[in-house]
């Protein structure tokens, strides 16, 4: 059975950009965006899996649609808002960005992009650890075929590529190493993610705990992890938190694409993110628009990349 709800979205939002940002390129194979711009994802709920399918009705307004039991129907619609940031209002960072005059077309021209945040802790700290050090092409090549080997593969009608759900804490646990080490994973990765799964399946860390702690205590928490260091958790914290307040420090990747959007602007990139306030994080998101955009991948469709890429 499947059934529509609509949510509502601070304004402006725009489904598409959302979308991009999270998933970083069109070869994602957990979260989709369709030829006609909707999202879809296949969500792990009370031990179910779910697939939903969103669509934007108009700048606030988006539909839902969930198949499946919908007594877990509240619970997807709480992630769906979770994941496209539909509740965040961005109108302190515009009103900073609009005074920095190489920031502000950007802006201008991806205005609606919301920050998307991984529906779980868990999801926002493999994601970290596998990027730790890579491009982002390598990087997202290893995690695919980590969802591949340990994910949970899903067949919908409409879809002509399976989608698949996020491989859980409790399964990247109990793999082996040389499994892990075949998705291109290095052997401290390997070490550094079950170390963070056990963590979290023994509730030595909590999300809930987490999320009621600022920042800065929850950099600490995640540094005290081997293998997580300054950098890692930021990530964590701005993609699997969302928290706005932080931007990660000596991001190789951010630094390329400031570059490519100030060009020879002079600046100082503590001076830029105290300028920002306290919504500095969403700089993060724009500078990796702007690399999106000028590789083309900015409103691609998922299904026609994974099809010739990947399968």
């Amino acid at each position: 059975m499947t059934q529509t709800y609509e949510i509502s979205a601070v304004q402006p939002f725009r489904l598409d950009l959302t979308v991009n940002a999270l998933r970083r390129l069109p070869t994602n194979i957990v979260d989709f965006l369709t030829p006609e711009g909707d999202y879809m994802r296949a969500f792990h709920a009370n031990s179910r899996r779910t697939v939903c399918r969103v669509s934007q009705v108009d700048e606030k307004t988006l539909s839902v649609r969930i198949g499946g039991d919908q007594g877990r129907a509240q619970q997807i619609l709480h992630l769906v808002q979770k994941v496209l940031g539909t509740e965040k209002d961005l109108s302190d960072f515009d009103k900073n960005a609009v005074h920095i005059p190489w920031l502000a077309p950007l802006v201008r021209r991806m205005r609606g992009v919301k920050p998307p945040c991984y529906p779980s802790l868990w999801e926002g700290c493999v994601n970290a650890v596998v990027f730790q050090q890579l491009s982002i092409r390598a990087a997202s090549a290893i995690t695919r075929r980590l969802i591949v080997a340990f994910g949970e593969q899903v067949e919908v009608d409409s879809v002509p590529v399976p989608l698949y759900v996020f491989p859980s804490a409790e399964r990247i646990k109990e793999a082996t190493e040389d499994g892990l080490r075949a998705t291109g994973l290095s052997a401290s990765k390997v070490a550094t993610l079950q170390r963070v799964a056990e963590a979290i399946v023994s509730g030595a860390l909590d999300a809930k705990r987490l999320e009621e702690s600022a920042s800065q205590d929850v950099m600490k928490i995640l540094c005290e992890i081997k293998g997580i260091g300054p950098w890692t958790a930021t990530i964590i914290l701005l993609r699997g938190m969302g928290r706005l307040d932080i931007f990660p420090p000596n991001d190789s990747g951010a630094l390329s694409n400031l570059g490519l959007v100030s060009g020879a602007a002079p600046m100082d990139s503590r001076v830029l993110l105290d300028a920002l306030g306290s919504q500095r994080g969403m700089l993060y998101f724009y500078l990796l628009l702007a690399r999106l955009e000028s590789t083309g991948e900015i409103g691609r469709p998922s299904f026609e990349r994974i099809s010739r890429e990947i399968l």
